[in-house]
């Protein structure tokens, strides 16, 4: 059934249709043309704190729009949208829950949802979500057994068929998930935790409810826990964030930028280490990084975007000029509470 939010229904009546500022994983085409005008590059963003999805139109990253749409949660993780056929869609932590909604594009800021694809509230801590053609996979970060000393996690696999989404499988893993995202069939997951990445190959032809390893699992040097991460194939990068001591949320985060990321990520054996050599760190003070737990990437104006959900209280950051590291200032930064996870969609 769904929660809803008293406090959210009557702050409606003082938010703001639409704000702006200026100068403050995601679609790997690049930005098409129409009559000398970029088709619109919009970032999707869920927060802990109120369970609103909030959402940028960053086309002009010089004038930068916002717009607000209001849920009845009241925490969200994982967002996608998908722009042909203009759905939109949510990993409700209030529910437990997948929630869809259609024909959002249009809405102004400050319109309340109504959930239009509702999936069974199956799972107990949704993080991030994945899409693959109609299969929708959630990490969920709880653990399984009950037992701490014995590291796990689940990844629940959904079908969508018109307005109904279908819990087809559930995939038990022997580490803690957070972040994860597909390459073609391969899913690569962040072993939590940890300064590991994993990759299950082909992972969507297992069907049925099962314990699976991974097919190969790798430490990044330099990162001390990764939490969230992106994979970019027209471009072949990869990036992962680092949350370091997540008892600090405001100054030791960092993200790592890999180019040519699929000869690197081969060139290491299993259970070996991507070197601190074969990557872009960037950290520090200036950076406003402390729990940057998601990240998505636009290679066409090589831009990376952040749900920082620590420093500030939580923000949504952006980067460029990044590529000789090191600790930059962002060119954009609005604040988001409890920020979560973000989508890039064009």
């Amino acid at each position: 059934m769904k929660t809803t939010n008293l406090t959210k229904t009557a702050a409606l009546s003082i938010l703001v249709a639409t704000s702006f500022f200026s100068c403050s994983d995601d679609d790997n085409d690049a930005i098409e043309i129409n009559d000398g005008t970029p088709t619109s590059v919009e970032l999707y963003t869920s927060n802990n704190a109120d369970g609103n999805i909030t959402v940028y139109d960053v086309t002009d990253q010089s004038a930068v729009t916002t717009k607000t749409l209001i849920t009845a949660g009241i925490a969200a993780d994982g967002v996608y949208y998908d722009s042909t056929n203009d759905f939109l869609l949510q990993a409700s932590r209030t529910d437990l829950g997948l929630e869809g909604y259609n024909n959002t594009n249009n809405l102004v800021s400050g319109s309340t949802l109504a959930v239009d694809v509702n999936g069974t509230n199956d799972m107990q801590s949704p993080r991030e979500v994945a899409v693959n053609g109609n299969f929708i996979v959630v990490a969920d970060n709880a653990d399984v057994d009950g037992d701490l000393l014995t590291p796990d996690g689940r990844l629940y696999i959904y079908t969508k068929e018109g307005n109904n989404i279908t819990l087809r499988n559930t995939i038990t893993t022997s580490f803690k998930l957070w972040g994860i995202t597909f390459d073609n069939n391969n899913l690569y997951a962040v072993v939590d935790a940890t300064n590991e990445l994993a990759v299950f190959s082909d992972f969507l032809s297992n069907t049925t409810d099962m314990a699976l390893a991974s097919s190969k699992r790798i430490f990044v040097e330099g990162i001390v826990r990764t939490h969230g991460l992106t994979f970019d194939a027209s471009s072949d990068v990869m990036i992962l964030t680092d949350i370091a001591d997540a008892t600090n949320g405001q100054d030791d985060g960092a993200f790592h930028y890999i180019e040519n990321f699929t000869s690197k990520f081969n060139g290491v054996a299993n259970a070996g280490a991507l070197s601190a050599a074969q990557q872009v760190r960037v950290s520090g003070a200036s950076t406003l990084l402390g729990n940057p737990v998601d990240v998505a990437y636009d290679s066409a104006t090589q831009t990376v975007y952040i749900a920082e959900a620590g420093n500030g209280g939580g923000r949504i950051l952006a980067f460029n000029n990044f590529q000789a590291g090191g600790n930059i200032t962002p060119i954009l930064n609005n604040s988001l509470a409890a920020a979560s996870a973000v989508y890039l969609s064009k």
